[in-house]
């Protein structure tokens, strides 16, 4: 057997062929913990970051997307290494190898952030629900908390993950929103490739929202659990303090897994600046609050299939961001 044949043979690698020699890695079945990680950062709360930075900064902000990319790659690879490599995810790991106050510290703090961002994320998605279909904005959130709650309890943890893999496809609605409005693209590639750095008060409160949003503690929590966990339903993993063979592989796969899904996150962002920047800063409108502000405020200047998508977009990635945000923390 070949380097390359035992790569493909590898769990890490699933593959499309019969028969080994002919196998290739399936990217669909490679990619995983790192894709559903980086969509779940694009959650409504994200969506209005964006949408404010772009509103406010226009197009001069995109090169802090390409500034936080490799921070966040490199930070959430570290933490799926650590639940690839123990079998335990970052709490877990705390609380074997430190004092028990410090996992409760960090715990808590990071309860008390979730719980805070799952109700504006919530929140969000009953406003634009409300917003796009009319109705109790109260019964939209108690709703999509209890949808989420049971898809969670009730599905197979395997196809749940399946189910969130599928659904970072709503994330491609920013894509679409971004193509329906006028953009000079000389301005984004001016603003994405040359760094714009004042000392106002709003170019640094921006620059905190966007590391603070695209580099964020649920995430690690999150993605190193989901490693650990996909140890448990793979009998052909190992944690690999017990298996050093598979770390190679492992990865490699993870990252693979990791720098795609961060990119795909980082590319998402971009789009909802680069909309923003082209409608809501050309037209003056720069305080842009929530998510649903920004999809409301984009109605009258790029027309209500912009609007409707957009809105849309917001509840699907709440779908997706929900689970994330309950499922680190827990």
């Amino acid at each position: 057997m070949t380097a390359s044949d035992e790569i493909t043979a590898d769990p890490e690698f699933p593959s499309t062929g019969t028969t080994v020699g002919s196998s290739k890695p399936r990217l669909l079945g490679i990619l995983g913990p790192g894709l559903i990680t980086g969509a779940s950062d694009d959650d409504p709360s994200g969506i209005a970051t964006y949408s404010q930075v772009g509103a406010q900064l226009g197009f001069s902000s995109l090169w802090l997307m390409l500034f936080s990319y490799p921070l966040m790659a490199v930070t959430q690879e570290i933490s799926a290494r650590i639940g690839r490599t123990t079998g335990h995810g970052l709490a877990g790991n705390l609380r074997r190898h430190y004092a028990p106050w410090v996992a409760m510290s960090c715990i808590a703090l990071l309860l008390v952030a979730n719980v805070i961002n799952l109700g504006a994320d919530l929140g969000a998605m009953g406003d634009v629900a409300a917003t796009v279909i009319g109705g109790s904005t109260t019964a939209y959130v108690i709703a999509f908390g209890i949808a989420c709650m049971a898809m969670q309890v009730l599905i197979q943890y395997t196809r749940y993950v399946s189910i969130l893999k599928w659904g970072t496809l709503v994330l491609f609605a920013y894509f679409g929103t971004m193509l329906m409005v006028h953009i000079p693209w000389d301005q984004v590639a001016w603003g994405l490739l040359v760094p714009t750095v004042d000392t106002s008060k709003d170019f640094i409160s921006t620059v905190v929202a966007v590391l603070g949003t695209t580099i964020s503690p649920y995430l690690f929590f999150w993605q190193s659990s989901q490693e650990a966990e996909d140890l448990r339903e793979q009998p052909q993993r190992d944690p690999l303090v017990r298996s050093p063979a598979q770390a190679p592989n492992a990865f490699a796969r993870i990252r693979l897994d990791t720098y795609i899904g961060m990119g795909f996150s980082n590319l998402v962002a971009v789009a909802i600046i680069i909309t923003t920047a082209a409608t809501l800063h050309a037209t003056g409108t720069i305080n842009v609050d929530t998510a649903q502000q920004a999809a409301e405020a984009l109605k009258p200047v790029a027309g209500a299939l912009a609007f409707l998508v957009f809105a849309l977009g917001i509840i699907g990635t709440g779908f997706l961001a929900v689970p994330v945000l309950a499922g680190s923390v827990a």
